[in-house]
C-alpha cells in the first residue's frame, strides 16, 4: 500500500506552472495532495468531532434537562439536521471534490458574497473550536495538577497539534486515526460498562436498570410547565449543535482524499449509524448510569470541577464501587480534546487555503510545502489560537464555555449554509434540464425535503440559541451566543458592496468548472488497473494489516 501511495502521489504531483494544460489553468503554487486514504477520512468524520463535550460538559445538561430530554435532543439534532447536511455535502463533494471545497460551490450556485461569508464564519468557528479543545486540555490536566498555570498545558497542546499539522498529510491522517480510535474505544467501553453494570455486573451486584429515570425524565428549565420542559429539550439541541459535528471534515478534505468519488459517499452513507451508535446511544447510557440529581454531579458543576471530576460517567462509576477508572478515563478524555483540536486545526487551515484560492484571503496563504501542506495557513491558525491563553487569567472551565458558545453559532450557520448551497445546486440541475441521479456519482436520498426541513431547524436554532441570556440579560452571554450571526452579516454585506456581486440564477449556475481537472486527477483510481494493483499490494501484506486495511 505504501508503494501504491507513493506512485499516486507522484502521478498527481504539481505540474510545471508554465506548461500548457488541457484541464484548466494551474496556479503557480504547489497544491495540497491526495494523501488521505479511506480509513483516515472515516476516522476523521467519526472521531474528529467527538471532543470533551460528550464526556464532561454533558453533565450540566443532564442535570438541567433530564435524561429523556438529553436523549431526544441528540436524536432530533443528529437525525433531522446533521444527517441531511452530511448527505447533501457528500453528493456535491463526490461530484466535484475540488480544493476550493463547499465555499467555492456557494459562490457558484448562490452568490460570491454568500461563499465569502460562509467560508470566513466557518474559519472563525473552526479557530474557536481549536481554542475550545485547547482550553479543555488545560481543564483536564488540572485534575492531576492545580499548581501549574493552565497556560502551560495550552502551550503544550498547541505545539503538538501544530507539529502534527505541518508534516505530510498522510502522517497527519495516521496521527488523527490513532487519537480518534482511542476516544471511539472509550465511548464504546463506557456504553458496554453501562449495560453490564445496569444488569447487575458491578461490585454491589445492584440491578439498577432505569432507576435513575424514576425521579423525572424531562426537567423544567428556565421556566415552569410544558414550556420549561420544551426549553430543556431545546437547550440540549443547542449543545448537540456544538458536540455533534462531522459533515465539514470530508468536504474540506475533498481535495486531499484518494479516490474521492468512491470514498466520500462511503463515508457519508455511514453517518446515520455513527450518529445513533456513538452519540444517541452514548447519551442514553450516561442518563442511565448517573442520577441527574446526584449531589456530587450538581456540586462538581456548580464549583467548576476539572476533568473527569465533573463527568457523569465517572460519578456513576464511583457510586457503583468501581475503583481505579477515573485516571484512565481522564487520560482518554485528554486525548479526545487533543484529537478534536488536531482535526479542527486541519480543517481551519484548509478553509483558509480554500479562501485564498478563491481570492478571498491573502495570496501568501497559498504557499504549500513539497508534501502539500499549506504551511502559512497552519501557522496563521496556530497564532490565532493563542487567544486560548485567556485561561492564564480566568478559570479554564469558564473560558471553555465561552468558546463553546462562540463555536456553536458559527457551526449552526455554516451547516445551514451548506444546506442552502445544496438547494441551489438542486435547482440549478433542474433548471438546466439535467437528470440529477444520472449526472452525479452518488445521489443522496430524501432530497430536497430533508434539506428543507434541516434548513428550518438550523435557522430556528441560530435565532434562539441564546434564549437564556435575555432574562436576566447577560452581555457576555449575548455576545458569545450571537457574535457569529453578526459576523456572517458583516462579511456578506462587505463582500456584496465592495465587489458588487450578484445572486446567481439557477439557469446560469456553473456546474462544470474544475470537473475536467478532477477527472484527470481521478483517472488513477477510476481507470486502469488500480483495483488489481491494490489487491496485489494487499496480498503482500502481513495478514493482520491486510484485515485492518480491508475493514476500511
Amino acid at each position: 500500500m505504501e508503494n501504491m501511495e507513493k506512485k499516486v502521489s507522484a502521478e498527481i504531483s504539481d505540474p510545471d506552472p508554465k506548461a500548457d494544460t488541457t484541464v484548466g489553468d494551474v496556479l503557480p503554487f504547489r497544491q495540497t495532495q491526495r494523501g488521505l486514504a479511506s480509513r483516515h477520512v472515516q476516522l476523521m468524520a467519526i472521531g474528529g468531532s467527538i471532543g470533551t463535550g460528550l464526556f464532561v460538559g454533558i453533565g450540566s445538561y443532564l442535570r438541567d434537562a433530564g435524561p429523556l430530554s438529553l436523549f431526544l435532543g441528540y436524536l432530533v439534532w443528529g437525525c433531522l439536521f446533521i444527517l441531511p447536511v452530511n448527505l447533501c455535502v457528500g453528493e456535491m463533494a463526490a461530484y466535484l471534490p475540488i480544493r476550493g471545497s463547499i465555499f467555492e460551490l456557494a459562490a457558484r450556485f448562490i452568490d460570491p458574497a454568500f461563499g465569502f461569508a460562509m467560508g470566513w464564519v466557518y474559519f472563525y468557528g473552526g479557530v474557536m473550536l481549536v481554542c475550545t479543545e485547547y482550553s479543555s486540555v488545560a481543564t483536564v490536566m488540572q485534575y492531576w495538577n492545580t499548581s501549574v498555570n493552565p497556560a502551560v498545558w495550552v502551550a503544550m497542546a498547541l505545539v503538538v497539534c501544530t507539529v502534527l499539522n505541518l508534516v505530510a498529510v498522510k502522517w497527519y491522517g495516521e496521527s488523527e486515526f490513532i487519537m480518534a480510535s482511542t476516544k471511539i474505544l472509550l465511548l464504546i467501553g463506557l456504553v458496554l460498562l453501562t449495560f453490564i453494570t445496569m444488569v447487575g455486573g458491578n461490585p454491589k451486584h445492584d440491578v439498577y436498570g432505569f432507576r435513575n429515570w424514576t425521579d423525572g425524565v424531562m426537567f423544567e428549565y428556565y421556566t415552569d410547565g410544558n414550556t420549561g420542559r420544551f426549553l430543556g429539550f431545546f437547550s440540549v439541541m443547542v449543545y448537540a449543535a456544538f458536540s455533534v459535528a462531522g459533515p465539514d471534515l470530508p468536504a474540506l478534505a475533498a481535495g486531499e482524499i484518494q479516490n474521492p468519488r468512491v470514498t466520500i459517499p462511503r463515508v457519508v452513507k455511514m453517518t446515520f449509524w455513527r450518529i445513533v451508535g456513538f452519540y444517541v446511544v452514548g447519551v442514553l447510557a450516561v442518563g442511565i448510569i448517573c442520577n441527574p440529581r446526584d449531589p456530587r454531579l450538581m456540586s462538581a458543576i456548580d464549583n467548576g470541577a476539572a476533568g473527569s471530576a465533573a463527568s457523569p460517567w465517572v460519578i456513576g462509576i464511583d457510586n457503583l464501587g468501581i475503583r481505579g477508572l477515573p485516571d484512565l478515563i481522564n487520560l482518554l478524555i485528554l486525548l479526545s480534546g487533543w484529537s478534536c483540536g488536531n482535526a479542527y486545526l486541519y480543517s481551519s487551515s484548509r478553509t483558509l487555503y480554500s479562501l485564498a484560492r478563491d481570492g478571498q484571503a491573502p495570496k501568501f496563504l497559498l504557499k504549500c510545502t513539497k508534501s502539500g501542506i499549506p504551511i502559512n495557513c497552519v501557522i496563521t491558525v496556530s497564532v490565532l489560537s493563542c487567544v486560548t491563553f485567556l485561561v492564564a487569567g480566568s478559570s479554564s472551565v469558564e473560558v471553555f464555555y465561552w468558546f463553546v458558545d462562540l463555536t456553536t453559532i458559527a457551526f449552526v450557520l455554516t451547516y445551514t449554509g451548506m444546506l442552502c448551497v445544496f438547494i441551489a445546486w438542486y435547482r440549478a440541475l433542474k433548471a438546466q434540464g439535467i437528470d440529477r441521479k444520472s449526472f452525479v456519482p452518488w445521489a443522496s436520498p430524501f432530497q430536497p425535503y430533508g434539506a428543507i426541513l434541516a434548513i428550518i431547524i438550523g435557522c430556528l436554532t441560530a435565532l434562539f440559541n441564546g434564549f437564556s441570556v435575555f432574562k436576566p440579560f447577560s452581555v457576555q452571554g449575548f455576545v458569545t451566543s450571537y457574535f457569529g450571526l453578526a459576523f456572517w452579516v458583516v462579511m456578506f454585506v462587505f463582500w456584496k458592496i465592495f465587489h458588487r456581486t450578484s445572486f446567481v440564477s439557477a439557469i446560469n449556475a456553473d456546474l462544470y468548472s474544475g470537473k475536467a481537472e478532477i477527472d484527470e486527477e481521478c483517472k488513477i483510481w477510476e481507470e486502469g488497473d488500480w483495483e488489481e494493483r491494490r489487491k496485489a499490494e494487499l496480498a503482500q501484506m502481513h495478514w493482520v494489516r491486510r484485515v485492518w486495511e480491508k475493514m476500511w
